[in-house]
């Protein structure tokens, strides 16, 4: 009887009720402190159950909390707002710069985007094309490409200068020349833009990566007068091709009327 009530009060494992039960009473003998002794082990038995930690609720709830707060950081994602804000000073600190640059070179270098632009804009308003304005446009980008390279000499050369004139400075500056040669040597003008764009792409990683001791308002002058350079280029392209579809479609109208 005294297992069973022992079992379903205090919910002892089955050894445990071994021991509380007439054999813990044989091992104590029969004396007077044998109910002292039963009860000084039973009050043990139980404080060790209450320690255990397969019955404590609050270690499971420590450990549930300490899994929800492990998250980093670094991992949330930025906001839309943040990375608007980051482009928009990007944005203010270039057109600072390029305001900050001389007026020379600033008056200057957009003028020397004239003849690119004023090649495909009137074909594009007249909506006809004319071989002979694509072409001045090839060798203008040409003589352009050239005088980027060749720039690269007159920095390295001065004995005060921070880049040396070794084969890495000096080679470069030939490799657009060369790709502005091989544009010129092309019949047509949509493989001539191609091959001039690759050689202002470039121009512009010579400028603004190999050689950081450029002035920051050079940099964003060299990108902006690239980005507008490849787009007439790739315009004339597009203008040549364009109607060149035009005229095959006429000549297919003309020979199904007959």
């Amino acid at each position: 009887m005294f297992p069973l009530i022992q079992r379903c009060c205090f919910h002892t494992p089955f050894k445990l009720q071994t021991l509380t039960g007439p054999r813990l009473l044989l091992r104590y003998g029969k004396n007077k402190t044998t109910c002292s002794s039963l009860s000084l082990c039973l009050r043990r038995d139980v404080c060790l159950l209450s320690r255990s930690p397969h019955l404590s609720p609050p270690s499971v709830y420590a450990t549930k909390l300490q899994a929800f707060h492990t998250s980093l950081p670094f991992f949330k994602k930025k906001t839309p707002k943040e990375s608007e804000t980051k482009d928009l000073g990007i944005l203010k600190q270039s057109m600072k710069s390029l305001k900050d640059s001389p007026k020379p070179a600033l008056y200057l270098s957009l003028a020397g985007l004239i003849p690119f632009v004023s090649v495909p804009l009137p074909m594009a308003i007249q909506g006809t094309y004319y071989p002979e304005l694509a072409f001045a446009q090839i060798l203008y980008g040409a003589v352009t490409v050239s005088f980027l390279g060749g720039m690269r000499w007159g920095f390295a050369l001065p004995e005060d200068s921070p880049a040396k004139p070794d084969w890495l400075n000096l080679a470069n500056s030939t490799v657009p020349p060369l790709l502005a040669w091989q544009a010129l040597l092309f019949k047509d003008v949509t493989h001539g833009a191609v091959m001039l764009i690759m050689a202002l792409g470039i121009a512009l990683h010579y400028d603004v990566s190999l050689l950081p001791p450029y002035p920051r308002w050079f940099k964003v002058l060299r990108v902006v007068g690239t980005i507008v350079m490849v787009l007439s280029l790739l315009a004339t392209a597009a203008l040549k091709t364009f109607s060149e579809q035009q005229l095959s479609n006429s000549r297919n109208k003309w020979q199904n009327t007959k």
